[in-house]
C-alpha cells in the first residue's frame, strides 16, 4: 500500500511539473529510420546480396525520462529479404552516472558495450521545421572531415536523449540524418507517460560486457581473415 501511495505521489508531481511548465519528462515515441540501402552498400557485389531491395524501414521506441532513457527495436511482422542490411540496436543511456550500453545483433551473435556516453560537439542553428507536432531546430555535429550528421530537436521534452546513442542537445531529438539522405529517423509518434526505464529495462539480459574500444579491437583482429567483416564494424559503430 505504501509503495502504491509513493508511486502516485510522484506521478503527481511529475504531472504537475509537466503541466506547469508546458515540457514533457516522461513518455515514448515511435521512432521510424529509413535507409537506403543502394546508398550503403555500393559495391555491385554487396547490390546483389540485397535481392532487388532498395529501401529498407525498421521502427523503434524510445522510452524517456529526464535520467534515463532506452532505445529498442520493435520487431516487425512483415519479414524482409534484406533484413541482415541494417543493425537493430539496444541502447541504454544513464544521464546520471554518464553510463550507456549498447546491445549489438551481430549475425545472431549479441555483443554488449558498457562504456560513457559519447559526448558531441553540436552547432545549433536557426533553421526550424515541425516533427511529430513539436517545433525543432537544427543541431549539426561533423562526425569527420567528409561527413556531418543532421538533428533536430525540441525542448518541449526536456530529457537530452535521441535515438541510438545521441545526447547532449537542450532537449529530445525527434530527427535525426546522414548529410546524404542515406540514413533517416524521424519520430512518428510521441505518448506522454510517466514510467520506470528501469521496469522497461529489467528483462534485458547481459552477460560478458565490452568496452567500445575492447570490442573494436576483437573484431578488427577477426575482420584480418574476412573482408566483409571490416564494413560490419563501420556500419555497427557508425552512430
Amino acid at each position: 500500500m505504501n509503495h502504491f501511495i509513493k508511486n502516485i505521489s510522484i506521478l503527481f508531481l511529475v504531472l504537475n511539473f509537466s503541466f506547469a511548465n508546458g515540457q514533457i519528462t516522461h513518455g515514448v515515441i515511435l521512432f521510424e529510420r529509413k535507409t537506403n540501402l543502394l546508398k550503403k552498400y555500393k559495391t555491385p557485389e554487396s547490390q546483389r546480396w540485397l535481392r532487388g531491395e532498395k529501401m529498407k524501414v525498421d521502427r523503434f521506441n524510445l522510452h524517456f525520462s529526464p535520467e534515463k532513457s532506452v532505445f529498442l527495436p520493435v520487431e516487425s511482422a512483415v519479414p524482409s529479404k534484406a533484413d541482415w542490411a541494417t543493425s537493430k540496436n539496444t541502447v541504454i543511456q544513464d544521464f546520471e552516472n554518464d553510463q550507456r550500453v549498447s546491445i549489438y545483433n551481430l549475425f545472431g551473435d549479441r555483443k554488449t558495450v558498457k562504456d560513457e556516453l559519447i559526448k558531441r560537439t553540436w552547432k545549433i542553428t536557426e533553421r526550424k521545421r515541425n516533427i511529430a507536432g513539436y517545433s525543432c531546430r537544427r543541431a549539426i555535429w561533423p562526425k569527420n572531415d567528409s561527413t556531418r550528421i543532421y538533428a533536430w530537436y525540441t525542448d518541449q521534452i526536456i530529457a537530452s536523449t535521441g535515438p541510438e546513442t545521441f545526447n547532449g542537445l537542450p532537449g529530445t531529438i525527434l530527427g535525426l540524418a546522414t548529410e546524404d539522405g542515406g540514413v533517416v529517423y524521424f519520430a512518428k509518434i510521441v505518448n506522454e507517460k510517466y514510467q520506470n526505464i528501469d521496469e522497461i529495462t529489467s528483462d534485458i539480459k547481459i552477460k560478458k560486457t565490452y568496452t567500445e574500444l575492447e570490442l573494436k579491437t576483437e573484431l578488427k583482429l577477426k575482420a584480418k581473415s574476412n573482408p566483409w567483416m571490416g564494413r560490419i564494424i563501420g556500419y555497427l559503430f557508425e552512430w
